[in-house]
């Protein structure tokens, strides 16, 4: 399985760029996961569901399948602290690229999303996991720098050089533990 974090600002275009990943990635035959950071309540449930009935009623754990699709919530009864590697873990194992969105401060090898409109200092001149950097203004960077400038607004090139440069990208859950 190969991993690759996309960090930047609220605003800077990640979830746009990781939506156009995916089908890029998927055309070339490659199975694709996504775990993405999420603010503190986030719910993917209703009221009035099953699902939410049972959680709120106490269960720890919901899994619920069809034969089309699979979800499990885990209601944690106080703050736990997951890292991305935790989240990582949880996923099937047939996967061929996950693409994590936030989780800007790990330390897993990452494509910085910045666009100078956004108003947001750059993380690449302090972060050494940073990869490469997809910006839509690569002659407004803020400091030069000797990794690979993508086309933000190109998905398909964006996913060509992840696939170019995939063995960087081999995730070893030991490296981590």
């Amino acid at each position: 399985m190969k991993v690759v974090g996309f960090a930047g600002f609220s605003g800077s275009g990640k979830t746009t760029l990781v939506e156009g990943l995916i089908p890029s990635l998927k055309l070339r035959g490659l199975r694709v996961s996504v775990v993405k950071h999420a603010h503190h309540k986030f719910d993917i449930d209703h009221p009035g569901k099953d699902t939410y009935r049972h959680r709120e009623a106490g269960a720890f754990e919901v899994v619920v399948a069809s034969d089309m699709r699979l979800a499990l919530i885990r209601e944690f009864e106080r703050p736990a602290r997951l890292s991305v590697h935790h989240l990582i873990a949880e996923l099937y194992e047939g996967v061929d690229w996950v693409l994590v969105e936030g989780f800007k401060e790990s330390n897993l090898l990452k494509i910085e999303v910045w666009r100078p409109e956004a108003g947001k200092p750059a993380l690449y001149p302090e972060d050494d996991f940073i990869a490469a950097i997809a910006t839509n203004s690569a002659g407004s960077l803020p400091e030069s720098t000797l990794r690979p400038v993508l086309d933000l607004d190109n998905a398909d090139a964006v996913a060509q050089w992840l696939v170019d440069n995939g063995d960087r990208f081999d995730y070893n859950p030991e490296m981590y533990s």
